[in-house]
């Protein structure tokens, strides 16, 4: 345990360094943000703002595995860092087309679908051929599981994972949103691990929540540089794969709650768009943009969105009593 709090905070330390050296290379690099013509107005003020300043919690939590390797024991945890890097480096191609052509849309949806699940669908392969992995679905609260065939539960998790990768990315959208919100997910995920025995899985996830608070220090409103796709995908790499290196993928609808209700706040809009010929369920979509049409200052909308997702959090530790008691 004591490694595990270590980590957090050789985490924090290492993604506050590595972001007073990456800002200036950044800005060397014009490597600024384009704002969508859609989102709302008063973020035009945001353009040029670095991006992919994600870079410095990603390398601080490679780090920090690096560091803690001689005395491991389980790899599993690399797995997870695997897939979060490839994923992270989706978002690195997609934010390096934004900055060349100078345009807010980089990679199309297809071309990021379509790596998504190549990506989710080694990652599960290699989980499941080491044995790292099975295909039991945990039931939270009931304690239970049954046995889903392979096939089956590959297609199942390749939906989770995109669909999870790409909600953590719509919840970037405000500064400091992202990084405040997945700190209890990480903290979570890192508790889960040492209490199920698991302290070397513990390592990623802690090292996370330690540098996401260190990366709020350049990234809370007003934000002096934003993660980008880089960094969000990366999230949800850790998000997703920690799941199911845990081998509990649906404890995601507790602690992935402020995601969903991101998600589902944008394809509610859409069809109710539809269906009604152009009135709007929401005054803007994803769900955060609601409140800052409400009036919300962006503060406020970060503070009441991580605790919510806290407030999940502690209510899925509940949900995995039988695994964790």
């Amino acid at each position: 345990m004591t490694k595990v709090l270590l980590t957090a905070l050789i985490g924090c330390v290492l993604s506050w360094v590595l972001g007073r050296l990456l800002l200036p290379v950044l800005h060397a690099l014009k490597a600024g943000q384009s704002i969508r013509e859609i989102g709302p107005t008063w973020h035009n003020n945001k353009a040029g703002t670095p991006m992919m300043g994600g870079l410095m919690f990603i390398f601080a939590a490679a780090l920090c595995l690096v560091i803690n390797l001689p005395g491991m024991e389980d790899y599993t945890v690399f797995f997870v860092l695997a897939l979060a890097l490839s994923f992270g480096f989706i978002g690195f191609l997609d934010d390096f087309t934004k900055i060349k052509f100078h345009r807010n849309l980089g990679l199309t949806s297809m071309q990021k679908a379509m790596l998504q699940m190549a990506v989710s669908a080694l990652f599960l392969y290699a989980m499941y051929k080491s044995g790292a992995m099975d295909t039991h679905l945990y039931i939270p609260f009931l304690n239970t599981s049954f046995l889903l065939h392979p096939i089956v539960y590959i297609f199942f998790a390749m939906f989770v994972m995109v669909g999870c990768v790409n909600a953590v990315n719509l919840t970037d959208g405000v500064d400091g949103l992202s990084a405040s919100v997945t700190i209890p997910v990480m903290v979570f995920f890192a508790a889960a691990s040492v209490a199920m025995g698991k302290y070397d899985l513990a390592l990623l996830p802690a090292a996370l929540a330690g540098a996401l608070i260190a990366y709020l220090y350049y990234n809370w409103h007003p934000a002096k540089v934003f993660m980008g796709d880089t960094g969000s995908l990366f999230l949800g790499g850790v998000v997703c794969a920690m799941s199911f290196a845990l081998e509990m993928p649906l404890i995601l609808i507790l602690v992935g709650f402020v995601y969903i209700c991101e998600t589902m706040s944008v394809i509610l809009q859409v069809s109710y768009f539809k269906l009604t010929h152009g009135k709007r369920l929401f005054k803007m979509s994803p769900i955060h943009h609601h409140f800052e049409m409400c009036g919300w200052k962006e503060e406020k909308i970060v503070l009441t969105f991580t605790a919510v997702s806290a407030v999940m959090c502690v209510l899925a530790w509940f949900g995995i009593s039988g695994l964790v008691g």
